[in-house]
């Protein structure tokens, strides 16, 4: 009874973690929808005119694109920079506005000066390796963001010694992937030999 309780709740478990990305998409997609739709229900009963309102937002997806263009082209436009100017006044929403920016950043720029490597680290201790990516750097000392599985967006900030870090040919999407999949997508047979 027993071993039949345990391989039935292993299968519950791996059932779950096989649905869990399909749940992440469809709650994203949904979110979006029911957003757009408030601010349809919201442009339209103002208006009461389904034309105009397909015209506000039409012309609110160009502006966004135009808005896109400039930043890509000139930095940030004038409406942001007063936006971060007022957020910057308010003591709490400063801090955590500009730690996700930070940290959205570190993501996406192709600023070869911010750190974007993955390495892997001795985390909890000696012998169990576990792939982080580099957030900063000082002299010989490194700034790690060690992720935990399901949710990469969860994890730990260490600082290691550069001599304690194992260099990895893996990029933060192929971290992101081996940390939600739990290990099952990672190719890396070559590295995981080098962690003796």
């Amino acid at each position: 009874m027993k071993a039949i309780t345990k391989t039935i709740f292993n299968n519950f478990i791996i059932g779950i973690l096989a649905v869990i990305p399909i749940v992440v998409v469809l709650e994203i997609i949904l979110f979006i929808k029911n957003l757009l739709m408030s601010i349809f229900g919201l442009v339209h009963g103002y208006v009461n005119n389904y034309i105009f309102t397909f015209l506000v937002f039409v012309l609110s997806f160009f502006l966004l694109v135009l808005m896109g263009h400039k930043i890509v082209q000139k930095g940030r436009p004038l409406l942001i920079t007063l936006f971060e100017t007022v957020i910057d006044r308010i003591p709490f929403l400063n801090t955590i506005y500009r730690v996700v920016k930070k940290v959205i950043g570190m993501f996406t720029s192709d600023d070869q000066t911010i750190a974007k490597e993955v390495v892997y680290v001795e985390y909890p201790k000696e012998g169990v390796w576990v792939p982080a990516y580099v957030t900063n750097r000082l002299d010989n000392k490194v700034v790690l963001f060690v992720p935990t599985s399901p949710n990469p967006t969860s994890g730990f900030t260490v600082i290691v010694d550069r001599s304690k870090i194992v260099e990895s040919d893996m990029d933060i999407e192929d971290a992101t992937s081996f940390i939600v999949s739990v290990g099952v997508d990672y190719d890396k047979a070559r590295e995981m030999k080098q962690l003796a």
